[in-house]
């Protein structure tokens, strides 16, 4: 390895989580933001759910699955907070908690289906 380089793998990393976290947000505001705080309905969840399912497979796919997972559950999570902050009771911190842990379990799950089944190294930096 030559001296110097690391960082511009690094950067590049934190290029794409910082792009998955804004897409994740765009795709929430985009398919759940126009409701106000919900109730939302079954084809906004599902739109977004399948939205992010492709652009988690895709960067995945493309060996960045650590971008992927760590990029769109912070971007979840922060526009869900933006999304339900004015709760008067303060029982949003709660759904905050369940997007938080439900999409990082989600897109460590299909991030690592993806780079098993994925063609080439089976794990991103080598």
């Amino acid at each position: 390895m030559r001296r110097g380089v690391w960082w511009r793998k690094s950067a590049g990393q934190c290029v794409w989580m910082l792009g998955m976290g804004v897409v994740a947000a765009g795709l929430w505001a985009g398919w759940l933001g126009g409701t106000g705080s919900g109730p939302y309905e079954v084809w906004q969840v599902a739109g977004l759910v399948l939205s992010l399912l492709v652009v988690v497979c895709w960067a995945a796919f493309r060996r960045h699955a650590v971008a992927a997972v760590a990029g769109t559950t912070a971007g979840m999570t922060v526009a869900a907070w933006c999304d339900w902050s004015d709760d008067s009771t303060g029982l949003f911190v709660i759904g905050v908690a369940l997007v938080l842990h439900g999409s990082l379990f989600a897109t460590a799950l299909v991030s690592t289906l993806v780079r098993y089944v994925a063609p080439g190294p089976r794990w991103a930096g080598r």
